[in-house]
């Protein structure tokens, strides 16, 4: 799909920044470590840096929610995050459960399926590369992680952003129980969600987890016989495996697979004068969208999504005494996904995507953990990935237009006036492997201070092979081979690591300072479609990012206020570049920008009864070198990167006698304005939205009822936008979810 680039750029406002924080938005209580005072805050324990320790003690940007607090947000879907942590942003190009992440200004622009973005997603500390692998992950959570910044030395690759980490409940040896919860809400949404957990023996255990959801769609389409589009069909279930054969050693094997079908997303086209294909249609055939209210759509193609996905891991744990402990992640993932998209939101055929994704992969993490604390610890590890994918995407152009003038579309029309007429499709198969080394450390040298470093060490290699364009006519009669059969193929190696300092002043406030590097690999163009020289493989990406925090704990542990400032250089980000005189894209690097920033968030208990809870994110971003589509970017901001992020709630305790309990938890998010591109185009441009929601819960024993709700202004916005003025006389807009709610009700035993 091409971006036809403007001429008249507008630069972007530079300001100065004073920038604070990070922290949790939701409380994740371990039952292994003691609870803070009845009166503060919980102690929140996470695993960022691959072992387990109090939030407090962490001294990174590190964002926390419990899975509790997210089943009772309703949190379903791994878009819905965005507005519990802030400077993360979500790009919703691939519909629901698919997200592309954007944090702290790092994104991506290229959202081809055979690629990975700067923000990586782990599920159990396996990294889903590839959105084929993601599939239904919000159920049975244990928590959510979320990790800002270059995470080089510890998750590799493709983490110049940060990292979303997703931990399910694992089994547990010592008590039969689980939970059931049935849902239904407006668009006719019915949901169910449950587990059970069973001891099978003192040093067996099992777990089962499962989500189904039902939604019909936002999105009203207007054509008689076509459906409503963003519905939403799904399920999941995963089966987990607990055995402890003995003291200092364990195994967990979990099995999971998901699949959903759902009408995909709509595209809210913004249609220029003349109508949609104006200069393509005669003038009484072109397309307005006139007569429809926002979240109506007149679209002709609407195939279902089919989204299925396959994993197994093993985590292995075993105690070798000394204060040492070794621990392999062993995991294979399979994903196929088929989308078709009507990329014009209209009744014509200007332009239709099929999308098909099929991936495997294969990893293994292995590391040695010292726990001798003492003055100094240690991580020393070696990872492997291999990831195989298969694309295919033809893309249909004014299929419906008769060049020729003969009654009749088909192969002829194609070839008298392409690409009007024609489908144009490439397929290949890409395998990466990636060899990694790392070590991570810290040494205590005495007075509150600690030392902190490490390094890793990765091997990338890449080959495409079978990369093949053609153009067929509407009656699928060949037409002509636009790129015969090439192979591509790449060899690389980066070094990336990390250094810094903490201070711990007293108990209750600590200090750090870093500097890490971040490193995402070498990626193919996978929008390769008219000439053999779009097929080009983009330099690596690669971050050195400065970072200051405090992490306090105030007023006897009522209150945690956790705060970061931060500055990036950013080397060589992936773009596709078009070049509109030879209508060719390929994928090439911009040379540098730089973002500036920070983060506070707060929790608060005020009472025995009432919780804050907020945040707040504030970004710059300038890009200093780079030309794109023959436009020079200098001065322009970075997309998917708002000046403020903003996100609060209250929980408050209405009623409780200990039998009973009554409580409401309102919320809201913000977001400033934005753009979706680094043109800064001003008609792209997002103004800034307030979202609100809540839940209201009810419980009385293992009974409990709660109402919730997102969106209650039904606020309009939009998640993406490109400018496709040029070849097709419109804006492709993806849009924000409108007002929802429901009730659900659950059991527990």
């Amino acid at each position: 799909m091409a971006k036809i680039a403007k001429e008249a750029r507008r630069p972007a406002k530079i300001a100065c920044l004073f920038l604070l924080g990070c922290s949790t938005p939701a409380l994740a209580q371990s039952a292994d470590q003691p609870a803070a005072p009845q009166a503060g805050v919980a102690d929140i324990v996470v695993t960022a840096q691959k072992r387990a320790e109090r939030l407090q003690d962490v001294p990174i940007s590190v964002s926390a929610i419990s899975g509790d607090t997210l089943a009772k947000q309703h949190v379903a879907q791994l878009d819905d995050i965005t507005s519990k942590v802030p400077n993360l942003q979500l790009i919703g190009t691939q519909g629901e459960n698919a997200p592309i992440f954007a944090l702290r200004g790092v994104s991506m622009s290229d959202y081809s399926l055979n690629q990975s973005g700067p923000v990586a997603t782990y599920y159990d500390e396996v990294y889903k590369g590839n959105v084929a692998f993601l599939g239904v992950a919000m159920y049975d959570l244990e928590r959510v992680e979320v990790l800002r910044g270059p995470q080089g030395t510890l998750y590799g690759k493709n983490t110049t952003g940060g990292a979303v980490n997703l931990i399910s409940r694992r089994p547990e040896l010592d008590k039969t129980d689980g939970y059931l919860n049935v849902g239904y809400g407006n668009y006719g949404r019915f949901d169910a969600s449950g587990a059970l957990n069973m001891p099978l023996s003192n040093t067996l255990a099992a777990r089962v987890a499962f989500t189904v959801t039902r939604a019909d769609g936002w999105f009203r389409n207007v054509l008689p016989g076509k459906a409503n589009l963003d519905d939403i069909r799904q399920y999941a279930i995963r089966a987990s495996l607990q055995w402890e054969p003995t003291a200092g050693i364990s195994f967990l094997l979990r099995a999971s697979t998901s699949y959903q079908d759902p009408h995909d997303y709509g595209i809210y086209s913004e249609i220029g004068p003349g109508g949609l294909g104006a200069g393509v249609y005669p003038p009484g055939q072109t397309y307005y969208r006139t007569g429809l209210s926002p979240r109506e759509i007149a679209a002709d193609y609407t195939p279902r999504r089919r989204a299925l996905t396959d994993a197994v891991a093993l985590t292995s744990n075993i105690d070798i005494g000394s204060g040492l402990s070794i621990t392999s992640v062993t995991s294979w993932d399979k994903g196929i996904s088929d989308a078709g998209e009507d990329t014009d939101g209209s009744p014509l055929k200007a332009i239709e995507i099929f999308y098909h994704d099929r991936a495997t992969q294969f990893a293994e993490d292995l590391r040695l953990t010292s726990n001798w604390k003492g003055a100094f610890d240690f991580i020393l590890g070696a990872y492997y990935n291999r990831e195989s994918v298969y694309n295919y995407t033809p893309t249909r152009y004014y299929n419906d237009v008769d060049v020729n003038g003969d009654g009749v579309i088909n192969y002829q029309d194609c070839a008298e006036g392409p690409p009007v007429a024609c489908i144009v499709g490439n397929h290949f198969n890409q395998v990466k492997h990636s060899y990694a080394l790392y070590t991570d450390m810290h040494y205590t040298v005495g007075g509150g201070f600690t030392l902190r470093g490490g390094l890793r060490y990765t091997h990338d290699t890449g080959a495409q092979t079978g990369l093949t364009s053609s153009a067929y006519g509407v009656d699928n009669v060949l037409v002509a081979e636009l790129i015969p059969p090439m192979n591509l193929s790449y060899a690389s190696n980066n070094v990336s690591g990390k250094i810094g300092v903490d201070y711990k002043v007293n108990a209750d406030v600590m200090l750090y300072a870093n500097y890490s590097r971040g490193y995402r690999a070498k990626a193919f163009n996978a929008q390769a479609l008219f000439s053999p020289s779009e097929a080009t493989i983009a330099k690596p990406e690669t971050i050195d990012a400065f970072e200051v925090g405090a992490k306090t704990e105030l007023f006897d542990r009522r209150v945690t206020f956790n705060t970061a400032a931060f500055y990036y250089g950013y080397h060589n980000q992936q773009f596709i570049n078009v070049d509109s005189v030879a209508s060719t894209q390929t994928l090439v690097n911009v040379d540098r920008s730089r973002i500036f920033g920070g983060e506070a968030e707060l929790n608060a208990r005020l009472s025995s009864a009432i919780s804050l809870r907020a945040g707040m994110g504030l970004l710059s971003s300038k890009i200093i070198k780079g030309v794109l589509s023959g436009i020079d970017l200098h001065g322009n901001k970075l997309a998917n990167a708002p000046s403020l992020t903003l996100n609060g709630g209250l929980d408050a305790m209405v009623f409780d006698d200990g039998a009973t309990k009554f409580s409401i938890h309102p919320d809201v998010s913000y977001v400033s304005s934005q753009y979706f591109e680094v043109f800064n185009e001003p008609q792209l441009k997002q103004s800034g939205y307030a979202v609100l929601g809540g839940h209201i819960d009810f419980e009385h024993g293992p009974y409990s009822i709660s109402l919730w709700a997102k969106n209650l202004a039904n606020k309009f916005y939009f998640t993406s936008r490109i400018d496709l003025m040029g070849g097709f006389n419109f804006n492709y807009n993806h849009l924000g979810a409108p007002r929802t709610y429901g009730i659900s009700a659950g059991f527990k035993f």
